[in-house]
């Protein structure tokens, strides 16, 4: 879910459009092959697909000078600097004096929850569930986007293929990584209308070679203005055994406030125990993660290090990830055993208050 709230006319994506060799949303200008997704074999485990890339158990797509495309390519190039906050360890960051209290509103008997699967048993209908993303390559055609809050969000077109995966749910979420270009294009509440032309609540692109964040009070298309791929666990990070930034989680009531790197308040209450968008809880390091299967150990051992930033309004300590066939459900279902008072707040900058 995400509140909206007008404020100005958008600005103009001229200079992060420059930077990053094109003239448009997707311009014409020729474009810089930087590597993002390199093609590489599936890693073993269930669901894996054999020879890497292709067919319906994994990632699909071409291949080519600058690795592979399509649904679920593998990322290899950083989202975002090392500098960005997304990819800020916190470990030994102060902890917030608030903590307990902030804990307590977002539920310290309740447990972790992983909003992501294979989709292996029949609550899902047997099908992958979380959200999904698309890398394309510089020559993909942009297509004319609309929005329901053009005021907040980065014009069109955007380069999204017809058959791009949306996020199941209300929430819809279309998200496309340029890969020549280093553009993230996200979209809330997207469809594709009949004449190929996409409509959606709102949008935002993102450079991914810069730290650069929204205008100050600006929606994207998460609640907190915030961008989404860089908070998802990725089936091809865990693989790897290693998550180097912070995840995206969710909470059922937030502050009407949010603090760096949120742009976006989307709460009702002024209540200084519920959390502000941007909030940056972590696991504490005393949590014993040696048990866990590996799946779960690697995301749990990220949150030690990263750990996770309240990105939307939802269902408490819903940590968000990708849509893939790989993930083993019953390691990730261990998450489930984490209790909110294995987490602890991260002292944050300032708090901007919206509204009175």
């Amino acid at each position: 879910m995400v509140v909206r709230a007008r404020r100005r006319p958008a600005v103009a994506l001229a200079v992060l459009l420059a930077a990053a060799g094109g003239s448009g949303a997707c311009g014409a200008a020729s474009p810089s092959p930087v590597g993002v997704g390199t093609a590489q074999d599936s890693p073993a485990g269930p669901g894996a697909a054999p020879g890497g890339s292709g067919g319906a158990t994994g990632p699909s797509g071409a291949t080519g000078p600058s690795g592979a495309t399509g649904p679920l390519a593998a990322l290899t190039l950083p989202v975002f600097p090392a500098t960005d906050p997304w990819n800020k360890p916190v470990d030994r960051a102060p902890r917030d004096p608030a903590s307990d209290l902030l804990v307590a509103s977002i539920g310290a008997d309740g447990h972790l929850h992983p909003d992501f699967g294979a989709g292996s048993g029949t609550a899902t209908g047997g099908g992958p569930f979380g959200i999904p993303y698309v890398v394309v390559d510089g020559t993909q055609e942009p297509v004319p986007v609309t929005f329901d809050d053009a005021a907040e969000s980065d014009p069109g077109p955007y380069p999204i293929p017809p058959d791009a995966p949306v996020e199941q749910g209300s929430d819809a979420h279309v998200l496309v990584v340029d890969r020549d270009r280093h553009l993230l294009y996200e979209l809330y509440a997207a469809h594709r209308r009949a004449d190929g032309t996409w409509h959606a609540g709102s949008g935002a692109v993102f450079g991914l070679d810069t730290d650069a964040p929204r205008p100050a009070g600006w929606t994207s298309a998460d609640a907190a203005g915030l961008p989404i791929l860089p908070g998802l666990v990725r089936y091809d990070e865990v693989a790897a055994g290693r998550i180097g930034h912070a995840l995206r989680f969710t909470v059922s009531t937030s502050r009407r406030a949010y603090v760096a790197p949120a742009r976006h308040a989307a709460g009702s209450t002024t209540s200084a125990s519920a959390p502000p968008m941007g909030l940056r809880l972590r696991l504490r390091a005393s949590y014993d993660v040696s048990g866990y299967p590996p799946q779960a150990r690697t995301v749990l051992a990220a949150l030690q290090t990263y750990g996770m930033i309240v990105a939307d309004n939802g269902s408490d300590w819903y940590l968000s990830g990708t849509a893939d066939p790989r993930w083993d459900d019953d390691q990730l279902d261990t998450l489930k055993d984490v209790p909110g008072s294995a987490f602890e707040v991260v002292e944050p900058g300032p708090t901007t208050v919206v509204g009175s």
